[in-house]
């Protein structure tokens, strides 16, 4: 199983994307978890370059969405919404064949970013993905020194993401098998 994670963050110290890449390292053994790095070489979204004049990056991008079981994302909140970068890569998933339907789970990484995440899920709602609620949670990390490795190892982390893992995988599973 391929599961793509995505942060919208940019930050090198980034506590969304420490998160998804100790989700790498917690998911189970039969289960790969590719971390997008190329959100910030995605184009501003320009709806007048999706019908002949596909951008390279977004048509990778949208591939690899494609032929992924699952999408994970982990983003962070600025002035009360969703950041630019997040926004901008959905929007190029929106005329997309490839998202429709896509599961997703959410990772919020601050108990303080429910603007952002409120405005996330309407937004992934709206673009028809099957957001997969029991595989959604939040992990306090904000003010915290945590980098991937010690997020892993940290037993009071490692349990809520390696569930949510497991409740994605199973949610997956199951849709695959209904279809």
């Amino acid at each position: 199983m391929k599961i793509v994670a995505i942060s919208g963050s940019l930050r090198a110290a980034s506590h969304n994307t420490a998160v998804l890449v100790a989700a790498q390292r917690l998911a189970p053994p039969d289960v790969a978890i590719e971390l997008f790095e190329g959100i910030g070489r995605l184009p501003f979204f320009n709806s007048d370059l999706e019908a002949e004049n596909l951008p390279e990056e977004v048509a990778a991008f949208r591939k690899l969405i494609g032929d992924a079981d699952g999408v994970l994302i982990s983003s962070p909140e600025y002035a009360r919404g969703v950041s630019g970068m997040m926004k901008n890569a959905l929007d190029w998933l929106v005329g997309s064949h490839e998202f429709p339907g896509k599961p997703v789970a959410l990772i919020n990484t601050s108990p303080r970013a429910t603007h952002a995440l409120a405005a996330l899920t309407l937004t992934l709602e709206t673009m028809s993905a099957s957001l997969i609620h029991e595989a959604s949670i939040t992990l306090p990390l904000l003010g915290t020194v945590n980098d991937a490795g010690s997020i892993a190892e940290n037993p009071e982390f490692v349990r809520p993401p390696r569930g949510a893992l497991d409740n994605f995988v199973s949610a997956i599973r199951l849709a695959a098998s209904a279809s």
